[in-house]
């Protein structure tokens, strides 16, 4: 069989493979499948927002989290990202038999805590069990629905050239975190940056709504990823600076040791927004006020041409970003 007739791990990457699946598989059979994080869906005289995503990370404990509550989290991001409030969860659970019971009461409490401190209900759900050697210990799958406030209209085609491109804090924190616990690699000080953003986001629009183009949090594919996705909807070219992108030392070490790039690795608790230029400070200092956006940083901006994502490095040169491509990550979120 050749490459394109069987699923391969780096459909899963977020990256080319992905999008290639997404248009040949899915867009060609479900003609509504949205492109934004999460669906925007009139109802009366409410713009609702509604999202599902499915989370099987290995591990399913590490430092900073663990499934349970960084499914509430990406959730909960989801909806934010599109300017909603969110409200209610669903969540589902395919168990391996073998599992401890544990770890699920361990799983359950975080779902439940991240969800309480998120502001959101989780109110319907699903169990089921499968054979031992058929799954990975636990998978869930959750959905969400949020109310968008009235005005409120966030998407990459609203990207106008000039436009900044701002990062909520430090990036790739909780890629190789995963990454570090499931290979036992013994780096110090790695933790994942998974929370809940809908409060910010909320406090955020609330105050710069018309400046706000759209937001994204960098989940698989990391920050290149979400980037190229904002440039082919805009059809506009996106240049990044090399020095302002916020990156931890002990992330930045722990890449430079294996061989990795921060710009791929996910965060699942940033996110990254375009805005107009003129109150792109504003917007920054605005952010760096809460506990979830320190460091966050003014990382780039929007030019007519060429399209596609570029580099300016810290010694003065540019280079383009490519598309992410293969796997490098797998089972991240």
């Amino acid at each position: 069989m050749g490459i394109d007739e069987i699923i391969l791990l780096e459909h899963g990457s977020g990256g080319k493979a992905t999008e290639r699946l997404i248009k040949e598989v899915f867009l060609a059979c479900f003609k509504k499948v949205p492109l934004l994080d999460s669906a925007v869906l009139s109802f009366e005289s409410n713009n609702l927002a509604f999202t599902t995503d499915s989370f099987v990370v290995d591990p399913i404990f590490f430092p900073g989290g663990n499934i349970g509550s960084l499914a509430v989290h990406g959730t909960v991001n989801d909806l934010a990202m599109v300017g909603a409030r969110p409200l209610y969860l669903s969540a589902a659970f395919i168990l391996e038999e073998g599992l401890l019971l544990d770890e699920l009461k361990k799983i359950a409490a975080s779902m439940a805590e991240a969800a309480k401190k998120a502001g959101v209900e989780i109110v319907c759900g699903d169990t089921k069990v499968v054979p031992r050697g058929k799954g990975d210990k636990v998978y869930i799958n959750t959905t969400g629905i949020g109310l968008i406030p009235q005005g409120v209209s966030l998407d990459p085609c609203h990207i106008k050239e000039g436009d900044k491109v701002i990062v909520s804090g430090p990036i790739a924190d909780h890629g190789l975190a995963v990454l570090a616990a499931r290979e036992n690699l013994g780096l110090e000080g790695l933790k994942s940056d998974s929370q809940a953003l809908n409060h910010v986001c909320a406090a955020l629009l609330k105050e710069f709504k018309d400046a706000v183009r759209v937001m994204r949090d960098p989940t698989r594919g990391g920050l290149a990823s979400v980037l190229h996705e904002f440039s082919q909807a805009s059809q506009k070219g996106i240049f990044l600076y090399e020095e302002k992108i916020p990156i931890r030392p002990q992330v930045k070490a722990g890449c430079e040791i294996l061989g990795l790039d921060p710009l791929y690795l996910a965060s699942e608790g940033r996110f990254v927004l375009v805005c107009e230029a003129s109150f792109s400070g504003e917007i920054v200092r605005f952010l760096r006020q809460f506990d979830e956006c320190q460091g966050a940083a003014e990382i780039g901006e929007v030019v007519a041409s060429p399209q596609g994502l570029y580099l300016q490095t810290t010694f003065g040169g540019k280079r383009p970003v490519p598309p992410l491509s293969g796997e490098p990550l797998p089972r991240i979120c």
